[in-house]
């Protein structure tokens, strides 16, 4: 087949993983790959340059961009038009709300009198949300209406995803399947060498109890739940590693230094490249996820992955791999619940062990990324019929 997969930014986030890897993947299994994103602008770190190094074909737009710009969207729109044309692709894969919306319309002009290319869109995460303007969320949700009507199949990285879209109108319920989002999970399995040498750069000693958030420092990610958690807690073991960057981290630096109690307790590591992510993740006694918008977070099935127990709150997609058996599932925004969780986890090293271990068996299947893009795969060849690739490496 000829693919074209069309995403935004490839900055370090887990759209972008999944993308890569779905590209990877494809490529692996004989297909002819093309990727077209914008420049990967951002204090979050990039994952272009892997891209680059793959071995399919990777097209930058200066003009495709995340924030809605009517003049660059506008020559986004006419480049991808010429792209695709040239292209003649047999699918179009999209990827979150921008590219998904300029490039469907795009995907439809050229049809024309064709039955090609076939139209794929892959919902991360939807741009309209509890949390989002309300013209804004009226403006995204008709948009995505419109374009659920030019495309063939519908992805969603979590059964949530599905529920809300079609509770706003987006599509009809056939159009949809759930793949999880995949990762190289073997990488994750096994403790890497360098995990003690992570802790002790953080200053911590073996009685140390280390409590970890991996995100972007932004919006919605619920940092400042945890700040406040952690300024009720008494027990100086239990340290706080954020990891990761944005426009957020001069406000988070500030409000640990106003804090007594959080003053050498909170470390904040910056932008770490993705194969640091399982030293991050063994490195770490309690992964939380406190974000109040969010697809699926990969660093949840992450930390299942290294034997962690995790501790989200209950949004999206989070209860498709946390509940009792694994971690602890909280209200959004329950500090005291958030409090109480870390402190009793804390306390507990064989829960702790136990939790991780569950979680391990449920996450190393589900969120393997060879599995992840055979079901693409196997999605594209219901309407095209034809015959899958060879086995990824």
């Amino acid at each position: 087949m000829k693919i074209v997969h069309v995403i935004t930014r490839l900055i370090l986030g887990g759209a972008q993983e999944n993308t890569l890897l779905t590209c990877e993947g494809l490529s692996a299994r004989g297909h002819e790959v093309t990727l077209i994103t914008g420049p990967a602008i951002g204090p979050e770190g990039e994952l272009l340059t892997r891209a680059q190094a793959g071995n399919y074909k990777v097209i930058v737009l200066n003009s495709l961009r995340r924030a809605i710009n009517p003049l660059l969207d506008a020559t986004a729109y006419r480049a991808l038009l010429r792209r695709l044309d040239d292209l003649k692709p047999d699918v179009i894969h999209t990827h979150s709300s921008k590219a998904g919306i300029l490039t469907r319309r795009a995907a439809t002009k050229l049809r024309k009198d064709s039955a090609l290319p076939k139209i794929v869109h892959t919902i991360h995460g939807l741009a309209f949300h509890p949390y989002g303007n309300r013209f804004a969320n009226r403006l995204y949700i008709a948009l995505e209406k419109r374009a659920a009507r030019r495309t063939d199949a519908i992805i969603s990285v979590a059964n949530a995803m599905t529920d809300q879209a079609l509770a706003a109108g987006v599509g009809q319920p056939e159009q949809y399947t759930t793949i999880y989002s995949g990762m190289e999970v073997s990488a994750f399995l096994n403790r890497p060498d360098n995990t003690d040498e992570f802790r002790r750069s953080l200053g911590l000693t073996d009685d140390d109890v280390l409590v970890t958030q991996v995100s972007r420092l932004a919006e919605l990610k619920g940092h400042e739940f945890i700040l406040a958690a952690a300024e009720r807690i008494g027990d100086r073991r239990i340290h706080l590693c954020f990891v990761g960057d944005g426009h957020k981290r001069r406000a988070i630096e500030r409000a640990i230094r106003a804090s007594a109690s959080l003053t050498g307790r909170v470390h904040l590591t910056g932008l770490l490249p993705p194969e640091q992510m399982p030293v991050v993740m063994h490195a770490a006694d309690i992964v939380v996820h406190c974000s109040l918008r969010e697809g699926l977070a990969r660093a949840l099935p992450q930390a299942m992955l290294a034997g962690k127990p995790v501790i989200s709150f209950d949004i999206d997609g989070a209860r498709e791999v946390v509940d009792f058996d694994t971690g602890v599932l909280l209200e959004p925004g329950d500090i005291a619940g958030l409090k109480t969780a870390i402190e009793t986890l804390a306390a507990a090293p064989q829960t702790r062990t136990h939790l991780g271990e569950e979680g391990r068996r449920r996450a190393e299947e589900k969120f393997d990324h060879r599995v992840m893009v055979e079901k693409i795969e196997a999605l594209y060849n219901t309407f095209l019929q034809v015959p899958s690739g060879k086995p990824s490496a």
